[in-house]
């Protein structure tokens, strides 16, 4: 009896102490670093997305929010995560193509998709994204979340009725639109969207291809410049990116990490809900910005020039070949290219 006794209690204490290491275990709380590139205009939905995580974690996950330029640059993104600095990014690939090779294309090669509709398709369904999250993971991070933007428009100073107009210009770029508009002997530089209004009021840039007219103007660049050009390349005009650190995300639970990648799609799709439906109001109301459309004839000659950056990606590496692969396909398909 003694003896049935001290197994028995023995047990007994074993399970409450696993339960109890269990309870210890899962309580902890998970702090991550969240950084956007974005700036103060996305505080409302960076606010839901820290409770909703809050909340459906019971508390065990927390995240502090970072916006661009906060804590570390734009473009450094891919190392920051890779080291630890910051435990998930929310960026674009074309702002480390010399770390991400296939950044640019991820980011959205000019002509690749006119419809969001269609970029999703080509991501999810079409293995693009298999490809990226390969090409992140040799540099160390994570690929967790896949946002879409919206317009991607032409800012300038001074009104824009063709090409030709921008010849006399300095245009913000990233580096795949940039190599269009070189080919045209416009002149192109890069700025993070922090500088842009500085470099716009002190006439460092003439304009920039950046976004539509709703992030325009929570960047208040309608203070400095007004002229808001469509140029009909490509929509949506830039594609989102979420890492996160793989030593972070080894460390949290199956359920907590189906929390992250859940409320991280969610916020994402609020991000492209804003854009859309802030653009269109905007435009609807034509008080901040006078609107024009490149001619038709521009607009053909830079989807023309657009064609040999995809030969160049492509050229890169055998994985961005791939990648092209799909594009070239799906292009075709949609009947933009000939078979």
């Amino acid at each position: 009896m003694k003896r049935s006794t001290f197994v028995k209690g023995t047990l007994i204490t074993s399970v409450a102490a696993s339960l109890l290491v269990s309870q210890l275990a899962y309580s902890d709380t998970v702090r991550l670093r969240m950084h956007t590139f974005y700036g103060t205009e996305m505080d409302e939905i960076a606010a839901d997305l820290r409770e909703r995580v809050k909340e459906s974690s019971d508390g065990s996950l927390r995240i502090q929010f970072f916006r661009g330029g906060e804590l570390v640059d734009s473009s450094q993104f891919v190392n920051a995560v890779s080291r630890g600095t910051i435990d998930i990014a929310h960026g674009v690939g074309s702002y480390w193509p010399g770390q991400v090779s296939i950044g640019t294309i991820e980011a959205g090669l000019p002509g690749a998709w006119v419809s969001t509709d269609e970029a999703r398709d080509v991501f999810t369904d079409q293995g693009l994204d298999e490809l990226i999250a390969e090409a992140y993971e040799e540099q160390g991070v994570k690929l967790i979340g896949r946002g879409y933007g919206s317009d991607y428009g032409l800012l300038t100073s001074e009104p824009v009725s063709s090409l030709e107009d921008l010849k006399s210009m300095r245009i913000r770029a990233t580096s795949s639109i940039a190599t269009v508009l070189e080919k045209f002997d416009i002149p192109t530089t890069f700025l993070p969207a922090e500088e842009l209004y500085v470099g716009l009021s002190t006439g460092v840039i003439d304009g920039a291809v950046y976004g539509g007219p709703v992030e325009y103007e929570q960047l208040k660049l309608n203070e400095v410049a007004k002229y808001y050009t469509d140029i009909n390349l490509l929509n949506p005009g830039w594609i989102e990116t979420a890492l996160i650190n793989p030593s972070t995300w080894e460390k949290m639970s199956e359920e907590q990490q189906q929390i992250i990648t859940t409320e991280i799609d969610r916020y994402l799709e609020d991000i492209h809900q804003w854009l859309e439906e802030g653009n269109q109001k905007i435009i609807d109301e034509g008080a901040l910005f006078e609107f024009a459309t490149l001619p038709a004839e521009d607009s053909r000659k830079l989807a023309e020039a657009a064609l040999p950056i995809w030969e160049e990606e492509a050229e890169k590496s055998e994985r961005n070949a791939q990648a092209v692969e799909i594009l070239i396909n799906n292009a075709t398909q949609q009947g933009r290219l000939s078979e």
